[in-house]
Parts: C-alpha cells; structure tokens; sequence
C-alpha cells in the first residue's frame, strides 16, 4: 500500500498486519456526484448507480467501452474493503514492533532462499538498474512475503468500492481509470487481475498508476506481467522504480550510528544533511563505536527519540521513501536488506516500555501543544515537520531532552 504515511505511529502493511478490532463505521450517507444524482452509499444498487455515471468520465479518459463493460460486468460492492479503509488509518505501531515482523528471522532466512533460488535474474537486474538485489528482494519480503501473498481481491471490484465510497474518492477514481488501462493494453486479463484491498497488485504491490510509470516488460514476453509465478517483470519493475527515484549505485540506504554525550538533538530529523567528516567531528560512532564509514552526505534519523536506535541516512533513503513514505517501511527495507547481505540485527535497544500514540492521541497531542502556545499548524494526527518543531519547543521549556518524540508520557505532561 502505498498511502501509508506515519513516522512515530506507523501504518502496517498487508503482509504485516495482523488482526485488529474493526472501528464502527457511521451509516454510510447519501452522495451526489458532479452531475447532481444522489446515490446511497453502502449498497449493491447504489455502486451500481455510480458505475453508470462513472462510465462517461472513463470513458472520456480513453476507455474503449468494451474495456468498461466487461470490467464491470457482474461487479460486487465489498464491504470489507471499506472496513479496511477506515481502520487502517487509526492502526498504530512502535517501530520495534513493525520492525520485530518486517525484519523477523523467518523473513531473513526465506529472502536469502528467494536470493538464493533468483540470483541469475536478480544479477542480471543489479547490472541493469543499479539497485542491489538484496533491496529489491527486501520490497519483495515486506510488500507479499516473496510472492506468498500477493493479494487475491480483484482490483476492479477493490477500486470501484473505494471510488463509489467517496472518502478518497478522486485518488481512488483515479486509480481505477489507470487500472482500466491496463486492461486495455493487454498487460493483465480479467481472470488474474487482482491485488490488495487498496488495489495494490501482484509480488511487489504496485498501484496502477505506480505501473504506467515504473513497470518494465523484462523477461521480453510482450506483456508486463507483475501477476505471474514468474517475478521477473514484478522484480525488475521494482528495480526501475527505485533507480528512477534517484537510487545511487555503491551508497547504503543507511548505517546505525552511536551518539555522544551531549548531542544537539536539533541535529536531528530536519533535513540538515553534513559529511561524514563533520558527523565524525561531532563524536558520532559507527554501532560498535568505531570510525564512520564514508558513505557521502547524510542526515541523522532517531525514529525513537533519543533512547532508541539513531541513523545516518543517504539520499538512497529518499528513493525507497517513494516507495513509502512511512520511516519504519523504509528502516524496514533497508535494514532487511542488510541482514539478506550477511548484515547483524539492530544493535541499540528501543524504548520498548513504551506504546504508539493511537490517531485520537496524535490528534489531541497537536491540539493540547497549540493550545500551550507551540502551534503545530494544523491538527492532522500526523508527526509531521511543524508537529516536530512545536514539539520540541515544549520540550525545551521543560528542561527536557527536545528530541521531538511523540511518546505518551508527553502527552500526559500536556495535560
């Protein structure tokens, strides 16, 4: 999924998520459509109503009506896809926790099997694209568990549920158009064209517009297939996408680091990015306390405040971050693909006494913060910059460390 957008609290992926209570969801209420039809939301009728004022608008975008009509012949509303919608935006975890699972050893030793089983192809793709093919293989693990689970809900049904619902409706509609198109240029057929709740598809969870950009026909059959048993195209595709957001040969996403007494937290997840050398001068360590390794430019990341792990980041963490935006999916990416490559697990301990502020929490945090006279700018339930910056101006006028991090017991002292 990619609309996962969180860095403290964090969103689960599918592969990850494991069950949860589902929030109540409100009636569902009537909706009116630019052209003034009122559909009701929640039913088979009313998703059959929406089809037919959706028609026009795909196929004023370009789809033959021939496409339309066997796309949407016999098409289901799901219910459940819109109780996944809605609960996955108040599903929080640690970063431990998300990391725990991402990064378990299970999906350590069945990556380095899938490496093992795929290092003709996944050779082949590091010579063409740059990405080294233990990243490649990391998005693979997090994104179906190396094809175990690539998702079994057609997308259409899955897309038109979510456009018909009108949370998000336009990104939704949107998204359907594109996977329209991808019907109609043959790339998938009606029978295997299925995917996520979201509409995520095939071994390493493409959107459809995230295909018409990044996804590559590399085993040469005519079609990219991202579907298949065979996930030469889905792994290759995924390659590409990461070299074209900016992925730089022979650098880390990341290494963690050790920091000295007395560090300027401000330092810290701001965007400010030095030389290795200035770092070293600041007394940071590599994990064991020796020298820094030379790996250009970076920022320093603490994804847990000052009493969790720190990282030095490379803009290669800004090119899986297109990818996600969440920091624990990018973490998670990166530091699996260092134990595929023989790497050791996270040295630092995490503030594991601790639990994620749920959505309401985040949302009261910015609230009560404004309301002390550090605005936050908006009340998103999102650990955002301006949160960031707000936060750790309360922080210091209590004398405490101003890591910016959103634990409970600052909200306790807000209250």
């Amino acid at each position: 999924m990619r609309a996962a957008i969180l860095s403290l609290s964090l969103l689960p992926l599918p592969a990850l998520a494991g069950p949860a209570a589902l929030p109540h969801l409100a009636t569902p209420q009537p909706t009116t459509p630019g052209d003034g039809i009122v559909i009701q939301i929640g039913t088979q009728s009313g998703l059959d109503q929406w089809a037919e004022t959706f028609r026009p608008r795909a196929l004023a975008a370009g789809i033959a009506p021939a496409t339309f009509d066997a796309a949407f012949a016999d098409l289901r509303y799901n219910p459940d896809v819109i109780e996944k919608d809605r609960n996955q935006a108040e599903f929080t975890r640690t970063i431990w926790d998300y990391l725990d699972r991402a990064v378990s050893d299970l999906r350590v030793e069945n990556g380095q099997a899938a490496i093992r089983d795929n290092r003709r192809l996944l050779d082949r793709l590091e010579s063409t694209y740059g990405v080294p093919k233990e990243v490649v293989v990391a998005v693979w693990g997090l994104e179906s568990s190396y094809g175990a689970n690539r998702g079994d809900i057609p997308v259409i049904e899955a897309l038109a549920t979510l456009a018909y619902e009108g949370r998000r409706g336009p990104f939704f509609e949107a998204q359907l158009i594109d996977a329209l198109r991808i019907l109609q240029s043959g790339d998938a057929r009606l029978d295997n064209f299925t995917g996520s709740w979201a509409g995520a598809m095939g071994h390493t969870q493409f959107i459809p517009s995230s295909f018409h950009s990044f996804a590559v026909d590399f085993n040469g059959d005519g079609r990219r297939d991202i579907w298949s048993d065979d996930p030469a195209d889905a792994l290759a595709s995924t390659a590409a996408y990461l070299a074209k957001s900016g992925w730089q040969p022979g650098v880390p996403w990341g290494v963690e680091v050790t920091l000295p007494d007395g560090i300027d937290y401000m330092l810290a997840g701001n965007g400010q990015s030095k030389p290795i050398a200035d770092w070293s001068a600041l007394g940071l360590r590599d994990a064991e306390g020796g020298p820094l390794p030379d790996i250009g430019p970076a920022e320093l990341l603490l994804p847990a405040g000052a009493q969790g792990a720190a990282f030095l980041i490379t803009p290669n963490f800004r090119a899986i971050e297109r990818y996600n935006t969440a920091d624990a999916y990018v973490i998670a990416i990166g530091h699996l693909s260092d134990r595929l490559a023989g790497g050791p697990p996270i040295r630092a301990a995490w503030p594991r006494q601790d639990r994620a502020l749920t959505g309401d929490e985040r949302r009261e945090l910015q609230q009560r913060l404004t309301a002390a006279g550090f605005d936050t700018k908006g009340v998103d339930g999102k650990i955002g910059p301006n949160t960031l910056t707000a936060l750790r101006a309360f922080q210091r006028s209590l004398g405490l460390v101003p890591d910016g991090y959103a634990s409970p017991d600052i909200l306790q002292r807000l209250r």
